[in-house]
């Protein structure tokens, strides 16, 4: 990027590096990184940090490392390294030879800690953690001094250096900060920095039993990887003061942290522990369940790379905590799927339809347009036949005004095909319609009637001899509350959980075409939406998920709000 273009079309973030990069304030570089915890998996407002970390590299000619801060043995897995790694290079981002974890910095911040006590600024306390929080105070009554805090030097260093040993029980001391406990920021009033876990880490072992708290291993890390720009969300806006004392009273390299607002989005939850509540008390199927937000969920749902990218770019980057609607992230996918996906016909709720004047045993092929939107993609052949499959929902025997499906002497195109006529409706004992018998017009062939008659509908079929059988999943929100959280009656968010999110169509029928189609294939299905082939699916068996419906909420919310202008 020329760092020499205004910054008033730049977000506030970019603008500091534009601004940074052109004073030479880091040395003409731009350092980024993205830290997740590995304790769950990445969410679509993981996505926004990640794309605006690795975005700010690549515009900037910077540098992004990929950094776990595994500072927490109890709760973090391979598992989910594993995912967040998968995550990371499915959305397009590559951090070359700069992974990092914060272990591997655990002995260097050990004797970062060292300095500190030598220094009069940490000591060991043995408060309990309730102790700790009452000597602490509130946020208008200051807090008290440890009585642990006089300890002197050669005190703190050896009980330090026992901590480690491993010779005291989890919880009985913990290493502070000596700072402030009158300070107006909580956070400044003697944080803790390690505590004491008897825990085998994922990568170091048994190795060790203090461990750093977020807090003193956040900076560190910055530090010690070089970072320039520390970008981080508004709720660690009150830690920064802590931040920067701990890299000052180090005196080690400083990055500048600045924060932004997190994504919340419409009929979602983004905390990862209530995620990971909805995992294990198995209301959805797992972290990849196609309605969770997860990247790997979005994914299985057939979301593209591309449509994400593309919706963290159009909602920004801001100081201000706000909820952006979920049509907004469905009409980007829509944008993306609408140029890239091929248009097939399937039928979900299947209805027969017999053509009487159709010869028996006669296919033909007809041809049928892959995309519309691009013309590269070009054309592909579809069996027509003497016996149909059409919507259930395209029939009615007693249809409303303005309603122009096929109805009981009605003619209607089917796409690509003929104009048919309704003639007869056959029942079953119970009174419902199992099999309409049509005729056609042989002269309407793919396109309009000779004689200038038209109709007022297209139908999507496919030949009940030559479709293929297949499963498919509705998803709608996870939530039927806007607001999840906001339950009301003193329930959790639990209560508004959407008993509709998914319904499972098991005798849909597609077209043959779709017979070798594989995991992750995106389709639209013509008048229904767009579907993704699902990672279940297999020979002999389709499953498809449907990733968005074609109706755009998004462009009319859009719509409304000019009109208003």
């Amino acid at each position: 990027m020329n760092t020499n273009e205004s910054t008033t079309r730049l977000d506030f973030i970019r603008a500091i590096v534009a601004e940074d990069l052109k004073t030479n304030k880091w040395g003409g570089q731009a350092v980024t990184r993205f830290p997740p915890e590995p304790n769950g998996y990445l969410h679509i407002g993981h996505a926004k940090s990640i794309c605006l970390n690795f975005g700010i590299a690549g515009e900037f000619n910077g540098l992004c490392n990929l950094r776990f801060d595994d500072t927490n043995p109890i709760k973090e897995e391979q598992e989910y390294i594993n995912s967040i790694i998968e995550d990371v290079r499915w959305l397009g981002f590559d951090w070359q030879d700069r992974l990092f974890y914060a272990s591997d910095y655990f002995e260097q911040m050990y004797e970062y800690a060292v300095q500190l006590i030598q220094a009069g600024k940490a000591y060991v306390c043995d408060l309990t953690p309730e102790q700790i929080r009452e000597y602490r105070g509130t946020l208008t009554e200051p807090g008290k001094n440890c009585p642990y805090r006089s300890r002197s030097v050669e005190e703190n260093l050896d009980l330090f250096e026992r901590m480690r040993a491993g010779e005291f029980e989890a919880g009985l001391r913990v290493l502070r900060a000596k700072i402030d406990m009158a300070s107006p920021n909580l956070n400044m009033r003697d944080p803790v920095m390690y505590r004491i876990l008897h825990a085998e880490h994922h990568r170091t072992g048994d190795k060790w039993c203090v461990y750093p708290t977020y807090d003193w291993a956040h900076g560190l890390e910055d530090s010690i990887e070089r970072i320039t720009h520390s970008v981080c969300t508004l709720e660690f806006e009150n830690h920064r003061p802590l931040y920067d004392w701990f890299l000052d009273e180090l005196g080690v390299h400083h990055p500048q942290q600045i924060e932004f607002a997190r994504l919340n989005l419409s009929y979602t939850v983004m905390s990862k522990r209530k995620l990971q509540q909805l995992v294990q008390d198995g209301l959805v199927s797992g972290w990849d369940d196609p309605r969770m937000p997860t990247i790997c969920g979005l994914r299985g749902r057939g979301y593209t790379p591309e449509a994400i990218r593309k919706f963290c770019k159009r909602i920004g980057v801001n100081k201000f905590n706000s909820t952006v609607d979920i049509a907004l992230l469905e009409h980007c996918v829509r944008e993306d799927l609408n140029k890239t996906s091929p248009r097939v016909m399937a039928v979900l709720r299947p209805l027969k339809v017999v053509i009487e004047n159709y010869p028996e045993g006669q296919v033909e092929e007809l041809e049928a347009i892959n995309n519309p939107e691009d013309a590269s993609a070009g054309t592909r052949k579809v069996p027509f036949s003497r016996e149909l499959y059409i919507e259930r929902e395209d029939f009615m025997e007693e249809p409303p005004k303005k309603f122009y499906r096929l109805a009981p002497g009605r003619e209607v195109r089917l796409r690509y095909a003929y104009f048919i006529t309704c003639t007869e409706v056959v029942k079953d004992s119970n009174g419902e319609a199992v099999e309409l018998r049509c005729t056609y017009d042989p002269s309407t062939r793919g396109g309009d009637a000779p004689d200038g008659r038209k109709v007022k509908s297209t139908l999507h079929w496919v030949s009940a001899g030559h479709s293929l059988p297949a499963e498919v999943r509705l998803y709608e929100h996870l939530f039927s509350r806007e607001n999840p959280d906001d339950a009301g009656g003193g329930e959790d968010f639990k209560s508004n959980l959407n008993p509709n999110s998914l319904q499972i169509l098991s005798s849909c029928r597609v077209e043959p075409s779709l017979g070798q189609a594989k995991p992750g294939s995106r389709y639209q299905f013509e008048r229904l939406g767009y579907f993704c082939v699902a990672s279940e699916s297999c020979e002999g068996k389709l499953v498809f998920n449907r990733t968005v419906t074609l109706r755009d909420r998004w462009a009319k919310i859009q719509k409304a709000q000019q009109q208003i202008r």
